[in-house]
């Protein structure tokens, strides 16, 4: 037999890196189906744990014309008021209608609610203030807690000493400013004067109702001096919530309800 004719080479095999990168493929499917797996249970976890919170939580009642014992009305002081009731406990929700407009005329950020809250009821019921929150719908939805008056009333006092205090160094070194700079926070110092006053006064504060005192109104306030506020929207969504009796008041609320109507106080 002629030497050319003699093969000595290995019998065909298969590709190795070709089988090579078909068990590497493999194993990543594997890898990534099982990492979607667990996250998809992960997901269904949270889901569950949120869904028993909100169930273990206290009852939200929302604010709904079309639900009975809920009313909206338009007052002649120029307030949108929205109204419900829940078993022994009613409560009415009064807005300015101008609030939004109003806050950048007033000496302190200041959004003003006021809230009157009533009750039928024999057992008595605590009222507490410091649950109380708002929610800015087109502003990121940012929460803010109802403050207290009179802890605003110490930081607003500071304030004011610190202005003076301020007034005081510049008056020293440029005297000719003297007129300017004192009308200037006598003016402050009036503003700030009436604002305490009102908080003082008018604040909705904790109380418990029962026969003897079956109402309580005032007003709670929530400060907008915030980074993630920033310019109003023509019409503004906010939700009010009002923690009673076990339960979460909740109101939903436009300002302007309509887009572009605008709610004037009648004149006396």
């Amino acid at each position: 037999m002629a030497a050319d004719a003699l093969d000595f080479s290995l019998p065909p095999q298969p590709a190795t890196n070709d089988l090579n990168c078909r068990l590497l493929l493999r194993l990543i499917l594997r890898w990534i189906l099982a990492v979607v797996f667990s996250f998809a249970i992960l997901l269904q976890s949270f889901a569950m744990l949120a869904h028993a919170s909100r169930k273990s939580g206290p009852p939200v009642l929302r604010w709904d014309e079309s639900q009975p014992g809920c009313t909206f009305s338009k007052t002649e002081d120029g307030k949108y008021s929205y109204a419900t009731w829940s078993g022994d406990v009613g409560v009415i929700m009064a807005v300015d209608a101008r609030e939004v407009q109003i806050i950048r005329h007033r000496i302190e950020p200041l959004f003003g609610v006021l809230l009157t809250i009533r009750y039928r009821g024999d057992a008595g019921m605590e009222l507490a203030t410091d649950g109380i929150t708002l929610q800015f719908m087109k502003h990121f939805k940012i929460v803010l807690p109802a403050i207290d008056p009179d802890g605003y009333t110490e930081k607003i006092q500071t304030d004011a000493n610190n202005l003076d205090d301020e007034t005081r160094r510049i008056l020293e070194k440029h005297p000719e400013k003297k007129e300017t700079r004192e009308a200037r926070e006598q003016d402050y110092e009036k503003s700030i004067t009436e604002l305490i006053e009102f908080l003082a006064k008018h604040s909705l504060r904790p109380v418990r109702l029962d026969r003897a005192m079956p109402e309580a109104a005032g007003w709670v306030f929530f400060n907008t001096a915030n980074k993630w506020l920033g310019g109003w929207k023509t019409q503004e969504e906010f939700v009010l919530r009002v923690p009673l009796d076990g339960k979460i008041f909740e109101f939903p609320f436009k300002l302007p309800p309509t887009p572009g109507e605008l709610l004037l106080r009648k004149r006396d």
